[in-house]
C-alpha cells in the first residue's frame, strides 16, 4: 500500500503534498474523535463512572493521532518522523495550544494537581531525552545523535500503566474533577461498534497516508524530516487536544485545558514514544538534530511553563500564554533556519 500511495503523491505538485498533508490531518483527528466519542459512550452504558473514562479513555483517544503516526512510522523505518511528532507535540501543545488558552482567558491553578502533574510532566521530558543519550560517550550525541532502544520503549509502556494506575487512584479519592456525561447517544451497542471500527480505520488509513506524503515534501524542501515531523505533522496531530483546548476555555473550563494539555505532554512521551520504540527491534534513531534543536526546545517550554505555574498565583495569567506562545514561534523559526 505505501508504495501505491508513494507512486501517487510523488508526481504532485508541491501545493498538491500540502494539500493531501491538510486533508489528511482532518481525518485523522475526526477519526480519534470518533473513537473517543464512541469509547465513551460503549463505557457509559458498561456503568463505568465517567471521572475514570477522563482519565483512561478520554486522554489516550486524544493522542491516538500522534501513537498512529509514530508507530507507522517507526514500523516503515523512519525513525526521525516518529520520534519528531512525539517531540514536537509536546512543544505545539505546551507552547502554542496552552499559550492560545492564557490568552484567550487567566487558567485557574489548583496548586496540588497542576504541581503534582506538572512535575511528572517535566520528568517525563527529561526521561526520553537521558533514554535517547548514548552514556558510552553522552558528548557525540550533538554530532552523531542518539537511539531509543526497544526495551526503553516497553519501559515507558510500564510506566504509563502506572501513571493511568496512580490518576485514577487520586481520582477517586476526589483530587480530580468528575467529568459531565455530554453524549447522549442511543444508538444500538451494534452502531458504536461499527463507529469505533470507522474511528480506528480513519486513524490508521489517515497515518497511513501521511507518512510517505511527508516524506516527498520534506525532500522537494530540503527541510529534514525530524524538523518536518516537529512542526507541520506535530500540529496536525495535535488537532484534538487545540480543539478540546479551546472549546474548553471558552466555556470557563480553564483547568480543564491545563489538565488536558499536561496529560497529554506525558502520554506523548509514555504512549507515542514509547509506543514505537516498542514496536521496532532496533528502537528510533534520534539523530544530532534531536539534541541541537529539538529535545533543548521541548525541556525549555517544559521549564517555561513550570516556572509560569511557580511565579502565577491563583491562575496562570495572560503574559505566560505570551510567554509560551513565543516560545512556540521561536522554536519552529529557529527549526526551518537550523
Amino acid at each position: 500500500m505505501e508504495a501505491w500511495i508513494q507512486s501517487i503523491v510523488h508526481p504532485l505538485p508541491l501545493w498538491g503534498l500540502f494539500l493531501i498533508i491538510a486533508a489528511f490531518l482532518y481525518t485523522l483527528a475526526k477519526g480519534a474523535d470518533i473513537l473517543v466519542t464512541e469509547a465513551v459512550t460503549l463505557s457509559i452504558r458498561w456503568g463505568v463512572p465517567a471521572l475514570l473514562i477522563g482519565a483512561t479513555i478520554v486522554s489516550l483517544g486524544t493522542t491516538l493521532p500522534e501513537m498512529a503516526v509514530s508507530v507507522m512510522a517507526a514500523v516503515g523505518g523512519r525513525p526521525g518522523l516518529a520520534l519528531g511528532n512525539a517531540v514536537g507535540s509536546i512543544i505545539c501543545d505546551t507552547g502554542l495550544i496552552l499559550g492560545l488558552a492564557a490568552l484567550i482567558a487567566p487558567i485557574p491553578l489548583d496548586k496540588t494537581i497542576v504541581n503534582r502533574q506538572g512535575w511528572i510532566q517535566l520528568g517525563a521530558g527529561f526521561l526520553l531525552v537521558l533514554m535517547c543519550l548514548p552514556w558510552s560517550s553522552p558528548a557525540s550525541a550533538f554530532t552523531s545523535g542518539g537511539h531509543l532502544p526497544q526495551w526503553a520503549g516497553w519501559i515507558m509502556l510500564g510506566l504509563l500503566v502506572i501513571y493511568i494506575w496512580k490518576t485514577i487512584q487520586w481520582s477517586k479519592r476526589g483530587e480530580a474533577p468528575e467529568q459531565e456525561e455530554t453524549h447522549e447517544d442511543k444508538a444500538k451497542t451494534g452502531m458504536v461498534f461499527l463507529k469505533l471500527v470507522i474511528g480506528i480505520t480513519l486513524v490508521v488509513l489517515s497515518s497511513k497516508v501521511l507518512i510517505p506524503t511527508v516524506e516527498e515534501t520534506a525532500v522537494r524542501l530540503s527541510v529534514p524530516e525530524p524538523i518536518i515531523a516537529a512542526t507541520l505533522v506535530a500540529f496536525g496531530t495535535s488537532l484534538p487536544e487545540l480543539v478540546t483546548v479551546m472549546t474548553s476555555v471558552m466555556r470557563g473550563h480553564g483547568a480543564l485545558a491545563l489538565g488536558n494539555i499536561i496529560g497529554a505532554d506525558i502520554l506523548n512521551v509514555l504512549f507515542v514514544a514509547g509506543a514505537a520504540a516498542s514496536v521496532t527491534p532496533g528502537g528510533l534513531q534520534a539523530d544530532a538534530r534531536f539534541f541541537q534543536l529539538l529535545f533543548p526546545a521541548m525541556l525549555f517550554v517544559l521549564l517555561v511553563l513550570r516556572v509560569s505555574v511557580w511565579v502565577s498565583g491563583t491562575h496562570l495569567r495572560r503574559w505566560s500564554g505570551v510567554l509560551l506562545l513565543a516560545t512556540y514561534i521561536l522554536v519552529t523559526v529557529i527549526s526551518y533556519s537550523h
